[in-house]
């Protein structure tokens, strides 16, 4: 084998550990870190179903992204890569028991305000279907979201 086949799998290898992928925390309270280790400053507290990209990792630590581009660390076992996770992304979102504005507001949560985060179960065209953590399920439209 050549040496530039060999330093192109190894360039490959590198591009696949480094690939960016969707993760949903799955614990009930996560905080988020400068760095990968408790002893670093936290940054942030999100709940479970906020969305997040994966960019790296070191050890049982995890290098994210969130929905607004700043990049923080999380335990690899606050996280998961089997979910769809949503949050809101914009200052507030009207929440609707129906995919549509030509539904009602959803009489126990109205309005979602930034950052509030949801397991994504379905689409329907331009509107998804979100489900709380606590449950209640309602539709947004998904250009209000920042769907992982």
């Amino acid at each position: 084998m050549s040496n530039n086949r060999i330093l192109f799998i190894i360039f490959l290898l590198v591009i696949h550990s480094n690939t960016i992928y969707a993760l949903c925390v799955n614990s009930h309270r996560a905080n988020l870190r400068e760095g990968p280790g408790r002893t670093y400053q936290k940054t942030w507290q999100v709940y479970k179903n906020m969305p997040f990209r994966g960019v790296e990792k070191t050890g049982k630590w995890v290098k994210v992204r969130d929905v607004d581009g700043d990049f923080h660390w999380i335990h690899g076992s606050l996280i998961n890569k089997n979910s769809t996770c949503a949050t809101i992304k914009v200052n507030q979102a009207n929440l609707r028991i129906g995919p549509g504005k030509k539904y009602r507001k959803h009489k126990n949560m109205p309005i979602a305000e930034k950052y509030t985060s949801f397991k994504l179960l379905s689409i329907r065209g331009e509107w998804a279907l979100l489900q709380h953590e606590f449950g209640q399920k309602a539709w947004a439209h998904r250009r209000l979201l920042w769907v992982q």
